[in-house]
């Protein structure tokens, strides 16, 4: 997908962890072959051409087609699977996978697991007995620094995604225009149970715009979020601060 994925897991059987440790890795793999755009061979780039109808695609193509619906109709648009006219499901692929990838390693009996793809982390369970995970959410305006750290204390199953310009400039797109998103916006986290959902809302806030963004996001049951602009103003929901930690 393009990135780095890195695992973390505490506690469990050593050998039924390595197992499902080796299962999400090559399944993560095989995620990449069937959904990359950038393989002309995968069924995702042969659906989008004509090439393959959706019935003779693996049923994982429906679910995550399915699931980016679903945010396009929550966000009004904002979010979408299209990407300049053409299918690209890679907005919903990521947090999907990586998601996947956590759950099957907590079904192994580990104790806690953190999975990390590309920045956006997907964490079930705990690292240690009175331990929490946290995950430091980087400043895009002062490289090498953290703009907060979030906290898992008090939950079973959390997830950070953020979406922004620091780490691959204007990749985000105005589903209205077509074209890159232009706000007031460098960086959006957002914080939820799911990976699935919160890196969607990431990319559909960040395409909103700070105002925006922040209202639709406060409107989200079980999300919270944090909005940094250019001008270096940040902006929050107002249930964040219990994630701080």
């Amino acid at each position: 997908m393009g990135t780095v994925f890195s695992f973390d897991a505490r506690g469990g059987d050593h050998e039924a962890v390595r197992a499902a440790l080796d299962e999400a890795v090559a399944e993560l793999h095989r995620v990449d072959e069937v959904f990359s755009t950038y393989r002309q061979d995968s069924q995702v780039s042969r659906l989008a051409g004509g090439e393959l109808d959706l019935a003779a695609c693996d049923p994982e193509v429906a679910e995550v087609l399915e699931l980016g619906a679903e945010a396009e109709r929550v966000s009004d648009g904002w979010f979408s699977t299209r990407y300049r006219g053409r299918l690209d499901p890679t907005g919903v692929v990521k947090g999907w996978a990586v998601e996947r990838a956590a759950r099957r390693l907590a079904e192994a009996g580990v104790r806690g697991v953190s999975v990390n793809g590309g920045g956006d982390v997907q964490m079930v369970g705990a690292p240690g007995p009175q331990r929490s995970w946290r995950v430091g959410i980087a400043d895009p305006l002062r490289p090498g620094g953290l703009a907060a750290v979030i906290s898992a204390a008090g939950v079973d199953r959390l997830a950070v995604a953020t979406s922004g310009t620091a780490e691959r400039g204007a990749h985000i797109v105005d589903p209205r225009t077509g074209r890159s998103a232009v706000t007031d916006l460098v960086a959006v986290t957002v914080v939820g149970p799911s990976l699935t959902w919160v890196d969607c809302w990431a990319t559909a806030a960040f395409a909103m715009g700070s105002r925006a963004g922040l209202a639709w996001l406060e409107s989200l049951p079980e999300v919270e979020g944090l909005l940094i602009t250019a001008g270096d103003e940040v902006r929050c929901t107002g249930g964040l601060a219990a994630r701080l930690g």
